[in-house]
């Protein structure tokens, strides 16, 4: 069974932190091909942080993605964010599955 389940979103002021979560099935998991994508609100869904070739350059230096191989557990430490960061975010692998999780809303916000 194929499972994605991301956690920890919320509101949060600019220059606040947030770390999200991502509880994945075995049947997806994979340790170095794991990632965070994100959708804005109006736009198309991108890749902002992979396990495999780091971070696009809008959240460079300020986004941290780890994984828990043992719990099948994938993190995204966001820090100093920014009112441009609002967006619902994502875990998948790289390239991306064709399954998708519910995502969790992060807003940004003073």
């Amino acid at each position: 069974q194929m499972r994605l389940v991301e956690s920890g979103g919320g509101l949060v002021q600019p220059g606040g932190s947030l770390r999200l979560s991502c509880a994945a099935s075995r049947s997806i998991f994979r340790f170095n091909a794991m990632g965070w994508y994100r959708q804005a609100p109006g736009k198309q869904r991108e890749l902002v942080a992979s396990m495999a070739s780091g971070y696009a350059d809008s959240v460079k230096g300020r986004f941290t993605i780890s994984a828990d191989n043992a719990r099948n557990m994938v993190y995204l430490q966001m820090n100093s964010l920014k009112p441009e960061d609002t967006a619902v975010y994502y875990c998948n692998v790289v390239p991306a599955s064709g399954y998708w999780g519910q995502g969790t809303r992060v807003t940004v916000s003073s």
